[in-house]
């Protein structure tokens, strides 16, 4: 909380300077890699990081698969749980995640299933059951120099894990450790306005959200427009980024990345059906690297602002540093 409210002054007070002079000296470099090694640990196929060992069986074994996403190096981390979108794997995102991760911070993404209906009831029950592991299970799989900083805690979802990462934030299941922030990547709550997918998350009342956490969504550009006449668009007008945003309070971050679709964070290849299917279903930007990058970013930037309370480089990106992408919208509530 007090990180919080340090953030949300030094924003304030940033804003109410010169904005010329206050923002264009700022640069940031959150769109490249940052200065740690990686490693990508599937807890599901018992691989190893560094010296952890996940053999002989885990004592407190997740409630899901998971992928996680750390650096290699020593040191005390956030972390960031991020959720996959709907019908994709985990592993569609080691890109992202690895990007992220090299600023000094440990993913966990979980496989929450393989086959799901229209109800997201289940996976929102089955983040907060990895959620709540964290505390003593996660130290299992990591190796002794690299600690979870339990208490700076980032939740993120993409399009359907958007939506359940802002569920999961309303208590719509039990969560026993605190998020402190929020990031809903194209998050989606449905076909269209009145066909939410249950549980609906939007209420359609302005700045309805009662969170106490700093909140940010990003919005694709091409998301709500149709790859062709046989499928609907991936992130509908009425229940897309646009709508989450109205309903968020301050402190919050909205950004709308210009000419990048829906799924334009993947991973450049992505294999099998279900990878081969994220080129066809959406409305594509011309490559996804700079999308990932950006998002990569500008996740980076807000994890450090509202966990680490330096908001540098979230205020650049505000001020016209976007990186690789150039923005369609950029708004905040402080």
């Amino acid at each position: 909380m007090k990180t919080l409210e340090r953030t949300r002054k030094s924003l304030i007070n940033t804003v109410t300077m010169s904005s010329s002079s206050a923002i264009a000296t700022v640069t940031t470099t959150v769109f490249e890699a940052g200065k740690y090694t990686t490693v990508l640990q599937k807890v599901e196929s018992r691989t190893t990081c560094c010296t952890a060992k996940t053999s002989p069986p885990l004592p407190v074994p997740p409630p899901k698969p998971l992928l996680i996403v750390m650096p290699c190096e020593a040191g005390e981390f956030p972390l960031l749980v991020f959720l996959h979108g709907y019908l994709l794997y985990n592993s569609f995102y080691s890109q992202l995640l690895q990007h992220i991760a090299s600023h000094g911070f440990i993913v966990i993404a979980p496989q929450l299933y393989l086959v799901a209906g229209q109800d997201s009831s289940d996976e929102i029950k089955s983040v907060a059951a990895t959620t709540n592991w964290l505390s003593e299970g996660l130290h299992h799989l990591l190796p002794p120099h690299v600690k979870p900083n339990l208490s700076k805690l980032g939740l993120a979802g993409h399009s359907r894990g958007g939506k359940t990462a802002f569920a999961l934030a309303l208590e719509k299941a039990a969560a026993t450790l605190k998020f402190s922030a929020l990031i809903g990547v194209d998050p989606v709550d449905g076909m269209d306005k009145g066909k939410q997918t249950p549980p609906p998350v939007l209420t359609y009342v302005p700045h309805s959200f009662d969170l106490d956490m700093a909140i940010m969504v990003i919005g694709s550009g091409l998301g709500e427009l149709k790859k062709n006449p046989l499928f609907p668009p991936c992130a509908p007008e009425g229940v897309n980024h646009k709508d989450f945003f109205k309903e968020c309070k301050g402190p919050a971050s909205y950004f709308v990345v210009k000419d990048y679709g829906h799924l334009d964070m993947l991973d450049d290849d992505t294999e099998g059906i279900r990878g081969k299917t994220t080129y066809c279903l959406c409305k594509n930007g011309k490559s996804r690297e700079p999308m990932r990058k950006f998002i990569g970013g500008v996740v980076v930037a807000f994890m450090k602002a509202y966990l680490g309370g330096d908001s540098s480089d979230l205020m650049a990106i505000k001020g016209g540093q976007t990186g690789p992408v150039e923005l369609q919208t950029v708004e905040y509530i402080l």
